[in-house]
C-alpha cells in the first residue's frame, strides 16, 4: 500500500495510490493513520493532484553513521550504539519543492536516506515487535550545512534550516527494508550508491534504541543514515533520492 498526502485546490487529504486500468489514481481516505483510514468517494488521476510530504511529523529522529561502507569511506570506527540527533518538523518539504540554501552557509550538502514512519505511539518497543509500529518507508534527503556543522560542534543549526528535510514521495508499506538499493543523483550523475544491507544497526534495533529514550508518535519520521558519497550542491542543482521498491524524491536547490 502506498499512502500519499496531497492537495487539490485548498484541500489537503491523505490518499492511497493505486493502479486502475493502467492509470495511477489517488483514492482519498478519511483519518490520519492507517488504522483510521476509510475511503471516500473521491478518486483522482495522480497527475491532477499536488503531492505533499506524506506526513507532517512531530519530530524527525536521525541516525548518524549507519552504513559500514560510509564509515570506511570516512575512516571512522564502527559505532557501538546508534548516534541520534533531531531535525525540526518545520524543515519538512515535499517532492518537487525547492530547498533554500541559506546565506549563513557556503557548503550545503545532500544526504540520501531511507526513512520509516511510525504508525502508532511507540515507547520501549522491543526489536521483535518493531514491525507493529512501522507504517512504512519513504525517501529522505538529510540536507546539511556542512561548514556550520563543523563550526558549531553540534548539528542543530546545520541540519535545522527551513526546507532542509525533503520527504516523500509517498509511504510504501509493502517492502522489505533489509536489502534495498539506494541511490542519489546530482542532476543526472549518480553520486551515492549502496544497499541497506550495509546498515550497522537494523531498523528494529534503531526503533528499540530510540524508544528507550523518547516516545514516538504516529507520523513521526526516523531516518537511518546515509551511504558514501555525500557532497555539495550549487544554486540550481537538482538532487534525486531513489530507493528500490519505494520511488524517487526530487528537489531543486536555490540560493
Amino acid at each position: 500500500m502506498r499512502t500519499v498526502r496531497f492537495q487539490i485546490g485548498e484541500k489537503v487529504s491523505y490518499g492511497l495510490l493505486e493502479e486502475r486500468g493502467g492509470e495511477r489514481v489517488v483514492t482519498e481516505v478519511s483519518g490520519e493513520t492507517p488504522g483510521e483510514f476509510a475511503p471516500t468517494k473521491m478518486v483522482l488521476p495522480l497527475e491532477e493532484v499536488k503531492l505533499l510530504a506524506p506526513v507532517m511529523p512531530s519530530k524527525i529522529v536521525c541516525v548518524g553513521l549507519n552504513y559500514r561502507d560510509h564509515a570506511q569511506e570516512m575512516d571512522l570506527p564502527i559505532p557501538e550504539e546508534p548516534l541520534l540527533f533531531l531535525k525540526p518538523p518545520t524543515a519538512v518539504v515535499g517532492p518537487g519543492d525547492v530547498v533554500v540554501m541559506p546565506p549563513q552557509s557556503q557548503d550545503v550538502q545532500y544526504e540520501a536516506e531511507l526513512a520509516f514512519v511510525i504508525s502508532r505511539q511507540a515507547r520501549k518497543v522491543s526489536p521483535e515487535n518493531a514491525d507493529k509500529y512501522i507504517w512504512g518507508y519513504t525517501c529522505f534527503n538529510d540536507v546539511t550545512a556542512r561548514d556550520l556543522q563543523a563550526r558549531d560542534g553540534q548539528w542543530s543549526r546545520a541540519k535545522g534550516f527551513d526546507t532542509f528535510a525533503p520527504l516523500g514521495p509517498w509511504i510504501e508499506s509493502e517492502v522489505d527494508p533489509t536489502d534495498l538499493e539506494i541511490n542519489c543523483y546530482l542532476n543526472d550523475r549518480r553520486v551515492q550508491h549502496s544497499r541497506t544491507s550495509e546498515f550497522i544497526f537494523s531498523i528494529p534495533e534503531i526503533l528499540a534504541y530510540i524508544t528507550e529514550v523518547m516516545t514516538l508518535l504516529p507520523g513521526d519520521v526516523v531516518i537511518t543514515g546515509t551511504p558514501p558519497g555525500v557532497g555539495p550542491v550549487e544554486d540550481g542543482d537538482r538532487v534525486t533520492v531513489e530507493i528500490e521498491g519505494i520511488g524517487r524524491l526530487m528537489n531543486s536547490f536555490r540560493r
